[in-house]
């Protein structure tokens, strides 16, 4: 199945400031989820923030969450960011694909993941964009979530399948802005 503007939203998962300098790779992880968050907005696709527990872990990291309106960024107490079912009345999730990028991929990503599959979302993730403190468990994390259905994918698949075709009006911008 390919990726479409029209039917996707990007979930972040609680890039938070405090928890990612002990995330491997962190800084890596939190420069693929931005640069899947400007093309998301450079092509018109809604972009869902979570913050888990921001009063003892700090909020989204600032680069990122100045590109996000307030409205857009949930809290969440829940590992599972739809547990409560708050992130899915936002504008955009009503959407049927969800690419999904944060941390830890182990924890709040894989059970936000496995929930947005049992409710029917089709889900993909980025996997340079999501991170766990130990590689080990990143790679586990992946792997189940790839058995349960989600799709592992790179940032150019998504990038080049929601452009469709070299004659989308937004391809030489995204091309000369984010294709490297």
């Amino acid at each position: 199945m390919r990726i479409k503007v029209s039917e996707s939203v990007v979930l972040v998962v609680d890039l938070q400031h405090r928890l990612l300098p002990v995330i491997h790779g962190g800084d890596a992880v939190l420069s693929e989820a931005t640069w899947l968050v400007d093309v998301a907005q450079t092509v018109h696709v809604p972009v869902l923030v979570t913050e888990h527990c921001p009063a003892r872990i700090g909020m989204t990291d600032q680069a990122l969450r100045s590109r996000i309106p307030a409205d857009c960024i949930v809290e969440k107490t829940h590992f599972s960011a739809v547990a409560d079912d708050t992130l899915l009345q936002f504008p955009g999730a009503d959407r049927q694909q969800w690419i999904v990028v944060g941390t830890e991929a182990h924890v709040c990503v894989l059970q936000t993941v496995l929930d947005l599959l049992s409710i029917g979302r089709n889900v993909f993730v980025l996997e340079e964009a999501v991170g766990s403190r130990r590689a080990r468990d990143k790679a586990l994390a992946l792997g189940r979530m790839q058995q349960h259905g989600a799709e592992i994918v790179s940032r150019e698949m998504v990038a080049f399948e929601w452009l469709e075709s070299a004659d989308n009006p937004r391809f030489r911008d995204v091309l000369h802005r984010f294709i490297r």
